[in-house]
């Protein structure tokens, strides 16, 4: 199945079903066949969060605005990281990595996001090959799956800023 503008909603196994989006169900999948929408969405107090680190501090946002840039974020995100998985259904692989989101951004026409995603993920790698460096120097060999997998959950790490603001959420 594709929608209007030729984008396959068949990934395994799930279908989207319009109808049932409109009425605010969900995705069917699984055994009970229902996916929540609340499931599907960021959670609304980061959502929140990070809309309050780019305003001023007196500034107040409203819970209308908040479930609108939930929604589209998520959107946004299942967008870009459905993109990410056909380039690495075609290329026969299951890990989607930073690269493949980069890849994806570009495919879909964000080139400006993608340059800043690049340069972003280089400098993130270029810091977690000198904390693995430090680590092993030290004898500790316990970061074997954060070296390995740069698209691992399991690595804490902090947005890189300029100036106090994040470098990814700078105005291009």
């Amino acid at each position: 199945m594709s929608d209007n503008i030729g984008i396959d909603l068949d990934r395994e196994g799930l279908e989207y079903n319009f109808a049932a989006a409109a009425a605010g169900a969900g995705v069917a999948s699984g055994e009970d066949g229902i996916i929540k929408e609340q499931d599907q969405l960021l959670p609304i107090a980061n959502v929140g969060r990070i809309m309050k680190q780019i305003l001023p501090p007196n500034a107040k946002i409203s819970k209308e605005a908040k479930e609108t840039m939930q929604e589209c974020v998520s959107e946004f995100i299942s967008f870009v990281t459905g993109e990410a998985s056909d380039k690495c259904h075609k290329e026969k692989r299951k890990t989607v990595n930073g690269d493949d989101i980069c890849c994806a951004l570009a495919t879909l026409g964000f080139d400006n996001f993608a340059d800043h995603l690049k340069r972003y993920l280089h400098r993130y790698r270029e810091q977690e090959g000198e904390r693995g460096s430090l680590n092993r120097a030290a004898g500790n060999h316990e970061d074997k799956e954060e070296t390995s997998n740069y698209g691992s959950a399991a690595v804490q790490s902090t947005p890189l800023k300029s100036n106090g603001v994040s470098a990814l959420a700078r105005p291009f």
